[in-house]
């Protein structure tokens, strides 16, 4: 791989890489993003965060909040392969939203450098506000040289992601393996009370758990009768092999 960029910010050090066509952000070692213009589906984590916007009926995905740029390989996923007319990006580290920029060719959105607790009190405090479609969970930091969440889903950070939804929308949480999900609030009996629609997707290559959470059902005939056709579950030569399954 060919380093293109670094920077050392105190004990912080951020690389991007390519390899092939492909672009890479690493903070002190940890592989945050990944984005191949020419070949984006290649079966990888960020794919499966993409997935489960097919649960939605096409066309229905018009504004989506992602919480934890990165590089901004989802971003980039969701603009090629859903289209939404707007999409936030919150990040609290500013150098990945710079990378996410330069580097990952991020164009269009509202990138925003802010704690994303503070971000999220602030939405719900307001008393007007367009609700999203689509909330992405995808708040990982390092320790160690380990990925781990950012943030604890606790129940009053679950109630307040389900609270900036619209009527349809769906929550998508990224969490570091399946008992982190099963200990988070989205398993408590509050949330439980409030969903309709509860899936789960895994890799085999990851200890990652996604979690899927709609106050409507979400049905699995939706999703295979949209996805592409390399994450697409229905597809036998597909990329994306995804455990998906109901969250009972």
């Amino acid at each position: 791989m060919a380093l293109i960029w670094h920077k050392q910010v105190g004990t912080s050090r951020y690389e991007v890489r390519t390899h092939g066509a492909s672009v890479r952000l690493y903070s002190n070692g940890v592989f945050h993003s990944q984005w191949n213009p020419i070949d984006p589906l290649k079966g990888s984590l960020w794919e499966l965060l993409l997935l489960p916007a097919f649960f939605l009926p096409a066309g229905e995905v018009q504004r989506v909040l992602i919480l934890g740029v990165g590089g901004g390989a989802l971003i980039r996923l969701l603009q090629r392969y859903i289209g939404p007319g707007h999409i936030t990006g919150v990040d609290i580290d500013p150098h990945h939203l710079t990378v996410a920029r330069r580097y990952f060719g991020v164009r269009g959105v509202n990138l925003v450098c802010a704690d994303a607790r503070e971000y999220i009190d602030r939405l719900n405090a307001q008393s007007e506000y367009e609700p999203f479609d689509l909330v992405v969970d995808d708040l990982f930091g390092h320790c160690d040289g380990v990925a781990e969440r950012g943030v604890e889903a606790e129940l009053s950070w679950c109630e307040g992601l389900l609270d900036l939804l619209a009527p349809g929308g769906i929550v998508v949480g990224n969490f570091g393996s399946r008992q982190e999900l099963l200990s988070s609030g989205w398993r408590s009996p509050v949330m439980r009370g409030r969903l309709s629609g509860r899936w789960t997707a895994e890799l085999a290559a990851y200890e990652n758990c996604i979690g899927v959470f709609s106050r409507k059902p979400l049905a699995r005939s939706v999703l295979t009768d949209q996805a592409p056709h390399l994450i697409n579950p229905a597809n036998p030569a597909r990329r994306l092999d995804p455990r998906l399954r109901p969250l009972r």
